[in-house]
């Protein structure tokens, strides 16, 4: 069982960030999520570019290309998906069909009762989800926890709805956000003394066969973790593209402090500096907790 310390729970208005993904070539990924996904370059300097839903808004991804890169090993710990949601159904029907138009090719579509998703992996193989949430009123729960699943998606009521649209393609929704990241971990037990115990994240669900879903504040997760690349995987080489890291928003001061501790504690605190604090998860998976964006 996970570690017994005191229950800390973060507050509700909790969120993540941004999201720093390694890659192999800029340009061609600024290709992919400029002109593909329809996000804005908000700063580009040397091998590394800010990307925004709108020029005013908040930073989402930040690309870094490094030297060498290489393809992530398949059984390795580290990202399964950055899920960047969109604010509605008509806004997610309008993206999917963007991508459907110029060809790009999706790996699934699921209804997962909280939402709907649609999947697919960046030029250098970095998994994506778009998805929009679900009214929570409609969410179901079971035994006090979120009861998601993954049920088929109607695609093609999706692409009816953007082709009803007439609106011209623009860029994606200004109101886009990073929803969620879903991991991979090499032992959820490990992964649950940290994403609940360190971080304050409350477990949602436990029932997903290899998988564990944490959030703040209600929501059906903030954070996903499964070992569905097999228990005790390794990390991936630094050189390996991937994520770098996330961020986890926390509304005062106080909650960071509270985790800086916890964290030196258990040995997953990295760094402490002006943007936050910088932990591990066990499993290479890097979190900087931040009151400011």
């Amino acid at each position: 069982m996970p570690n017994a310390m005191t229950r800390f729970t973060l507050p509700a208005t909790t969120h993540i960030g941004r999201v720093r993904l390694k890659i192999a070539d800029l340009d061609r990924s600024l290709r992919f999520y400029g002109d593909h996904l329809g996000l804005q370059v908000v700063r580009r300097e040397n091998d590394s570019a800010h990307l925004a839903a709108r020029a005013d808004g908040p930073i989402l991804i930040i690309l870094t290309a490094i030297p060498n890169a290489q393809p992530k090993p398949r059984r390795s710990t580290g990202l399964y998906h950055v899920a960047i949601r969109l604010p509605d159904r008509p806004a997610l029907a309008r993206v999917f069909k963007r991508l459907v138009d110029l060809g790009w090719p999706f790996q699934g579509f699921s209804d997962h009762k909280v939402s709907e998703a649609i999947y697919l992996a960046d030029p250098d193989g970095n998994g994506l989800e778009l998805y929009r949430d679900k009214p929570r009123s409609a969410w179901p729960w079971k035994d006090k926890q979120i009861a998601m699943s993954t049920d088929p998606l109607d695609v093609e009521a999706l692409l009816n709805e953007a082709e009803a649209d007439p609106q011209p393609w623009r860029g994606i929704h200004p109101d886009t956000d990073i929803g969620h990241v879903h991991l991979h971990v090499r032992d959820l037990l490990e992964a649950e003394a940290f994403y609940r115990d360190v971080l304050g994240l409350d477990v949602m669900q436990r029932t997903y066969p290899g998988a564990l879903f944490f959030a703040a504040g209600g929501y059906h997760h903030h954070v996903g973790v499964n070992t569905w690349i097999g228990r005790h995987a390794a990390a991936p080489p630094s050189n390996a593209v991937g994520m770098e890291y996330f961020t986890l928003m926390v509304p005062d001061r106080s909650a960071i402090e509270t985790i800086a501790r916890r964290g030196r504690e258990q040995n997953r605190l990295l760094s402490e500096d002006e943007d936050g604090v910088w932990l591990e998860d066990g499993a290479g998976n890097v979190v900087c907790v931040a009151e400011r964006e």
